[in-house]
């Protein structure tokens, strides 16, 4: 060590003196000479990979400016075709025919219009559908599409053809029991409509928090619900899950919201706009919003779908209903969910909730889609349970619900709660 330095040991070559300088610096030859050319191949390596870089930046940019001419080339010739394609007369001369059988007379509808709430596409209004020929009127919901005009020219058309693709997938699909039923269409000028059939009380997410106050009245009937009833419901549901599933169709959101309810107890389920989708598609839009809490496993990975995951949200709306509309899973944040289902974790039976019950829900909680009950094991499962429920004892839950605070623990808060009246 000297001066504050560390020097490393000497080397001397055979034959050499310890006094002989000239021996002494031949002994750092190689690294006189090593680190030089190791420099000089690192720097030719250096050039050689940007020369390359450039290279291609400049044959990417030749690529992009003849494709840019080759499009300026054939810009004239299918600019025509774009705007015919946008144009709003063309979308009415190109709508589905199915549509022709279903138009209504606007005369027929009865004014005002009652607005009930905002859909997808618009305004939702409740009125009355009279029959020219003098037979019964009829309660009818009316889903308006927007008035567009104040947008851009071109989203018009388009969001024209979108809804009366949607209007025409209820004819295409067929009528159902338990499905809400298209009556007719207003699609030969503005403002578009599509009518369908009005249920009283309507939600049964909100029928359900009705239920926990046990003071109402429905044509002399109290809000309540039995164990039985919650079992009829479920069969009912079921049923139109599987009129989709024959047709290759998965609904994508099975939850109480999306189910209306008369006073006789005959549910129907709505919310089919993803059935639709994935109509216009061939598969489903696995990224569509929804809230989270009611999404299967490989939904939540945005894996691929089948009916196995419209079987897990239904072991989730069974849950609502027991709970009286309770939201799944209060103390886990919705962005937390695929966590906790990773954890291996499922919803607790309730304390309302038989065991026999409980068990058909858990059959749908299986975290592999290949080992869920499959939908004609569960109605067979539901049919024994309906016949050995109790349909004596009101279900009953104290805490009434506060539907800002539910928003928010369910994960719907980006989602309307008023009833949507819809198929679609």
């Amino acid at each position: 060590m000297e001066g504050g330095h560390f020097r490393g040991p000497s080397r001397t070559l055979l034959n050499c003196s310890s006094d002989d300088q000239l021996c002494r610096v031949q002994t750092y030859e190689p690294e006189v000479i090593i680190v030089p050319v190791l420099f000089v191949g690192v720097s030719v390596i250096l050039l050689a990979a940007i020369f390359c870089l450039q290279y291609r930046a400049r044959k990417q940019r030749d690529h992009e400016k003849q494709d840019a001419q080759s499009q300026q080339r054939l810009g004239h010739q299918t600019s025509t075709i774009s705007l015919e394609d946008l144009s709003l007369e063309s979308v009415l001369r190109t709508k589905d025919a199915s549509l022709q059988t279903l138009e209504t007379p606007r005369e027929n509808i009865r004014r005002p219009l009652q607005l009930v709430g905002e859909g997808r596409f618009g305004p939702i209004y409740r009125t009355v559908l009279r029959d020219p020929e003098g037979g019964r009127e009829r309660n009818i919901i009316i889903k308006q599409l927007r008035d567009v005009s104040r947008t851009h020219a071109t989203a018009e058309p388009r969001e024209v053809r979108y809804f009366l693709k949607r209007a025409a997938f209820q004819p295409w699909l067929g009528q159902h029991a338990h499905l809400v039923d298209m009556l007719g269409c207003c699609s030969l000028q503005e403002p578009f409509y599509i009518i369908q059939e009005n249920l009283e009380p309507g939600s049964l997410l909100n029928f359900l928090w009705d239920c926990r106050r046990d003071v109402m009245s429905m044509d002399g009937i109290l809000y309540d619900i039995t164990e039985c009833q919650v079992y009829s419901i479920a069969l009912q549901i079921l049923s139109a899950l599987e009129f989709l599933h024959q047709r290759n169709l998965l609904h994508g959101d099975v939850a109480a919201r999306n189910v209306l309810i008369q006073s006789n107890f005959t549910a129907k389920l709505s919310g089919l706009g993803g059935a639709c989708d994935m109509r216009l598609r061939g598969t489903f839009p696995s990224r569509r919003p929804a809230p989270l809490k009611w999404m299967a496993p490989e939904r939540l990975l945005h894996l691929p779908l089948s009916v196995k995951s419209d079987i897990w949200s239904f072991g989730i709306f069974m849950y609502e209903m027991i709970t009286l509309g309770a939201p799944p899973y209060p103390e886990i944040p919705p962005s937390n969910i695929l966590q906790h289902l990773q954890r291996g974790n499922i919803l607790t039976r309730p304390s309302n909730c038989n065991p026999s019950m409980y068990s058909i829900m858990k059959s749908c909680w299986a975290w592999k889609a290949s080992d869920r009950v499959s939908p004609s094991n569960l109605r067979k499962r539901l049919e024994v349970g309906k016949k050995n429920s109790n349909d004596k004892t009101v279900l009953q839950v104290p805490e009434l619900v506060v539907p800002e605070l539910y928003a928010v623990v369910a994960g719907t808060e980006i989602l309307k709660m008023e009833t949507d009246y819809t198929v679609l």
